[in-house]
């Protein structure tokens, strides 16, 4: 591992660790060359996922522009970075263990949604409306029509 500082490739392991879901090992890491301290992530990874685009397209599968989106989707909602996480490991193991190595990027897409209606219909709405491309109001009308019953995730503040 080279160090992101200096760019030596003698570092060593300080502590590892797993993470709060154990799908992950975080690896305290110490640079020889110039003493700088930083932290890895190690995820276990069952196959390389290509995703098909709508016009055809094959693209590797990007696991952190997955996570880019949801956390777009739950910005300023009350939902906690480790269930973002745990929402992003479980969307992830559900298409690597799909046995297929090439995802249509509609299934991503619907999974990402089909998560969030569990835990937020704002950010659920949000993720739609830019996933479905809604571009006038009445977009977001005939979308919300369908919506009966989802939870609207609430601060603790105003729960009290």
């Amino acid at each position: 591992m080279r160090c992101p500082f200096c760019g030596d490739a003698d570092t060593q392991v300080k502590d590892s660790r797993p993470t709060e879901d154990a799908s992950a090992i975080r690896r305290r890491r110490s640079c020889s060359g110039c003493g700088q301290r930083f932290t890895t992530v190690e995820r276990v990874q069952l196959r390389e996922l290509t995703v098909v685009k709508a016009d055809g397209r094959r693209v590797v599968f990007d696991r952190d522009k997955l996570a880019r989106s949801i956390r777009v989707a739950l910005n300023k909602r009350p939902v906690d970075e480790e269930r973002q996480e745990r929402i992003v490991n479980g969307i992830v193991r559900k298409l690597e263990a799909s046995g297929d190595g090439e995802v249509r990027s509609e299934l991503i897409g619907e999974a990402v949604m089909e998560a969030l209606k569990e835990v937020d219909a704002v950010a659920y709405v949000r993720f739609a409306s830019v996933y479905r491309d809604f571009r006038e109001a009445k977009d977001f009308e005939a979308f919300l029509g369908g919506m009966e019953g989802a939870p609207l995730a609430q601060p603790d503040s105003l729960s009290e």
